[in-house]
This record gives C-alpha cells, structure tokens and sequence, in this order.
C-alpha cells in the first residue's frame, strides 16, 4: 500500500499540527466502516489516548482496551470485524493492518517533521546540488559535486563524499558516512598492500533511511547503489561495488562486504555478516548473527537462514538439536 505524497492529502492545519477528520484517514488507509466526523491531530498509545487521537489493535484483546479508550479513531485488523448485522463502535476503522496504517496515518499527521534549509556550520563544496524542502543538519560536509534530492533530511555531522547522488525523500542520520573509500587492496609479491583504485561511485534511490554512524563505500570501479525504499538501521557497514535492492531492511550492527548483492524485500537482521561477491536472494531472511559465506547465494522468497554459516532455519534448529544430545 504505496502511500501518496503528503501535498496530495486531504488536510487541514491547526497550529504546528496537521488535522485529519475519520473520513481522511479511511482514505488514506483504505479501510471500511462508516467513520463519525471526528477530528484528529496525533497518533497515541493506549494509554492516555484523548477524543483528537488515533490509536490500533491488531487483536481482540486490545481492540477491547481501545475501546474501553477515549480515542477518536481506532485502526483494527479486518480480522476481528464482528458479522455483518452487529452494529459496532464508529469509530472504528476495519484495516488490512492496523500497525502500517497507524504509521501511515502518524506519517500524514506529522507532516515534515524538519525544518528545510542549510545549518551555518555545514560546509558545502563546489557544485553541490541541492533540493527543495532538504534540511542539511550542523557541522554536516558535502563534497564537491554531490547530488541530494528533493524534500531529503540530513541530520548533524553527516559526511557525504564527492559525487554522491542521493534521491528524493532521503534521511540520513547522524553521523553516517557516505561515499568513503572502499576496503580493496592489490598484494605485491613481497606481502606489500596497495590500495586498488577506488574511484566509483555512490547511488542512493529515493526513500532510503540510514541510521546513524552507518557507513555505506563508493565504488572501485563501478558503482554502489542502494534500492528504493530500503531501511538501514545504525552502526552498520556496506563495502564497496554492492548492490542492495528495494525495500530491503538492514539492523544494526551488520556488515556486509564488497560486491555484494541483497535483492529487493530481503530482511537482514542484526550483526549479520556478509562475505565478498555473495548473494542474499528476493524475500530472504537472514536471522540475527548468520554469516553467509563469500559468495554464497542464499535463495527461497520468505526463507529463513540462521547461523554461522546460516543454513535453512529447520536445519539450524536439528543441528542445535543434536549438539545439545552429546
């Protein structure tokens, strides 16, 4: 469920905040029910949820709270929508899941949760192009003839090394560095180390979020790139020449290293390792703490792998089995 730009919805403005009525937010979120012309300004937990909030209940149980609740809207899984002929609370809106449209619904209510605009302490190099609505955060580098999209957050101490492109909708957190040169080194003869050309580049599509102190290497030769609509969670490292796909999603702590591919919906879980020229395949799962071997290709959309190195879960699960026998 794709959601459309923030311009393009129905809302009003009261104050710093957005204002939505029930009716809005149904469309947003495509749900069904009758909603009551309720206003609301702010997603909320249970707890201390007033008439202006929108809170969510993925089971019986906490619908049950929600209701019990003074929130003006309540987001439920169709899952739990009584029979046809029973006359239920308006203010509920059936969703196919009520955890993403809840966050869809913080995210239109937030609005832009920055000020666009360049800090004085950042330094910008030489033809740097910069987006509309983009926010450059305090003691942030820009390198010369980097490239930052449009409506894009780059928080404080950011470094982004010369030619970087980076897309429209992009948050990069404190600290990440972006476009370093890669670990790659040809060996002499003699055992002497020399840096092999590490001139590439550094491609990030839009919508892209990268966690703090993450570092993310331009290319040797050809290019990095880093999909649409991917999550990198902080202290993360991804090495030089890799490819990762769309909506891919990165915990912390991972390090994945050159010319690797992690293809579009993979979900990469904390303090993975990745080897050289490896391959983690469409809708893979990697649990947390799996190694995947260099270039291993781990296949099988919705497979789960873990381990040292990561094997299917079921044969993780036996040979755990068994060692605990001896």
């Amino acid at each position: 469920m794709d959601a459309p730009p923030l311009e393009d919805a129905a809302c009003g403005r009261e104050g710093n905040l957005l204002m939505a009525k029930a009716r809005e937010i149904a469309e947003w979120t495509g749900a069904e029910g009758a909603p009551a012309d309720t206003e609301v300004l702010r997603v909320s937990a249970l707890e201390g949820a007033t008439a202006d909030a929108i809170v969510f209940a993925t089971d019986a149980a906490t619908l049950e709270q929600a209701l019990a609740s003074s929130a003006g809207v309540v987001l439920a899984n169709r899952k739990l929508k009584p029979v046809e002929d029973v006359e239920y609370d308006r203010r509920v809106l059936w969703v196919r899941d009520a955890r993403y449209a809840f966050a869809l619904a913080a995210s239109r209510l937030g609005g832009q949760s920055f000020v666009a605009g360049l800090d004085a302490t950042a330094t910008i190099g030489k033809d740097v192009a910069i987006g509309a609505g983009t926010a450059i955060g305090p003691g942030a580098v820009i390198g010369d003839g980097a490239k930052i999209g449009s409506r894009c957050r780059i928080d404080a101490r950011v470094t982004i090394y010369p030619g970087v492109e980076i897309g429209d909708d992009v948050v990069v957190q404190a600290g990440a560095v972006l476009g370093a040169t890669g670990f790659g080194y040809a060996r002499s003869p003699e055992g002497e180390y020399l840096l092999f050309p590490q001139q590439g580049r550094l491609v990030v599509e839009d919508r892209v979020e990268i966690g703090a102190n993450t570092t993310i290497d331009r290319g040797a030769l050809g290019e990095t790139r880093i999909g649409r609509g991917t999550k990198i969670d902080n202290l993360v490292h991804i090495g030089h020449n890799c490819v990762i796909g769309r909506n891919v999603v990165i915990a912390a702590q991972t390090g994945i290293s050159g010319s690797s591919v992690v293809e579009d919906g993979a979900i990469l879980g904390g303090q993975v390792g990745i080897g050289e020229h490896a391959t983690v395949g469409e809708g893979v799962i990697l649990g947390g703490g799996a190694g995947v071997l260099s270039g291993k290709k781990m296949r099988g959309p919705g497979e789960v792998f873990w381990g040292r190195p990561a094997r299917p879960l079921k044969e993780y699960l036996r040979d755990l089995a068994r060692l605990k026998q001896r």
